[in-house]
């Protein structure tokens, strides 16, 4: 198969549990359930992407639509031409896109249902947000809401829907409101994940199909082998 010849099974110095898996495909775009650890696009750590991948599985050079942070897992759309790319990324500038998350965090949200807007800042060098209640220079809104779905002994597991895009957004946040998400040491989290993913999936995308107009809805299921995500499965589904 072609996409041996891109080696895509190594280097990986932290390799994902699960390689990634197709959920859709047709002639203008594919989606791709993205596993934790594997970047979305080459990184200076030299380990294959999923960009690569999927290019590697298409057979033609691909562009990706949104971006989905390492150690985070779910859909992730790719274009087959520049055309089709930003037809997509038009919509999510129009924030016309459904977007849909799981998050597992370590505190109860207080309410356990709600909005969230803050102003971020992203600093580049440190590769972090920053967020404060009150407008500053340099600072863009972020809005999402959340709704708590239920708990563990330990966790709780949150839908949340981005209504902005921003660099880290529900990492950043969920921890500004004392809810770091599971592993996320770099907001907050009390301990980091042995696999350095976190308890962040984008479970469902809703968008209106660049060639036919039809309404699309893709939902990607929750990694597998992951025993927190796996106790927390039946109340996404609920």
């Amino acid at each position: 198969r072609a996409h041996r010849a891109y080696g895509y099974l190594g280097p990986f110095k932290n390799r994902p549990r699960t390689m990634p898996a197709i959920l859709f495909q047709d002639s203008l775009l594919l989606a791709v359930n993205k596993p934790p650890g594997m970047p979305a696009q080459a990184d200076k750590t030299g380990d294959t992407s999923l960009l690569q991948w999927a290019e590697a599985e298409c057979g033609q050079a691909l562009h990706p639509v949104h971006r989905l942070d390492r150690p985070a897992s779910g859909i992730l759309l790719l274009a087959k031409s520049r055309e089709v790319m930003t037809h997509l990324q038009l919509q999510f500038q129009a924030r016309t896109i459904e977007k849909d998350y799981l998050a597992v965090v370590e505190a109860l949200p207080e309410p356990p249902e709600g909005v969230l807007v803050h102003f971020m800042q992203k600093d580049a060098g440190k590769n972090r947000a920053f967020v404060s209640a009150e407008a500053r220079p340099g600072a863009e809104r972020a809005e999402l809401s959340y709704r708590l779905l239920g708990s563990s002994q330990r966790y709780h597991l949150l839908l949340v829907r981005l209504v902005t895009g921003r660099h880290h957004q529900i990492r950043a946040q969920l921890a500004a409101i004392g809810c770091p998400i599971k592993g996320d040491v770099k907001y907050g989290a009390r301990r980091g994940n042995r696999d350095r993913s976190i308890h962040l999936h984008a479970w469902r995308l809703g968008f209106e199909h660049p060639g036919t107009g039809e309404w699309m809805r893709i939902e990607a299921p929750l990694p597998a082998g992951d025993p927190v995500w796996d106790a927390l499965a039946g109340l996404a589904a609920s």
